[in-house]
């Protein structure tokens, strides 16, 4: 699950968004597109376009909701902290600071708006979770 500490990533960070949107297309494809609708801030039509493989944009708290449904998931708002932690637990690891990610980042975002948004100050889109987590992971030892 996305929330877990990565170590290791696949060979981009299109690949490892693609196992993401697998995951969540378990969730609804087990619960129904009309059911975590309804129990999430989703919009219908975002959650038909995962059940058909595409990778719509989604804010990383939908992305938490829509896990946040299955059996022994924590709730919404634990699952962005934990995935938010362990971001800088990673960059900890691979000695990583903001101005680092914003050298290797394939999308454009400056050092100071990476830090606000680990830092849960700002709105982090999954897009930008995705390729802030494949750097930090990248760049491990």
């Amino acid at each position: 699950m996305f929330y877990e500490q990565r170590m290791t990533v696949p060979d981009s960070p299109a690949d490892l968004r693609a196992e993401y949107d697998a995951d969540l297309r378990s969730v609804i494809e087990q619960h129904g597109p009309d059911e975590v609708a309804e129990a999430t801030d989703v919009a219908h039509d975002t959650l038909e376009a995962l059940l058909e493989g595409e990778s719509p944009d989604l804010t990383l708290t939908e992305a938490a909701q829509i896990l946040a449904l299955e059996d022994g998931e924590p709730d919404a708002d634990e699952i962005v902290t934990i995935a938010c932690e362990h971001l800088l637990l990673g960059m900890s690891t691979a000695v990583l600071d903001v101005e680092a990610i914003e050298s290797h980042i394939d999308i454009d975002l400056e050092a100071k708006e990476i830090q606000q948004k680990i830092e849960q100050r700002s709105p982090m889109s999954f897009a930008e979770f995705v390729h802030i987590q494949y750097v930090i992971a990248d760049g491990a030892p």
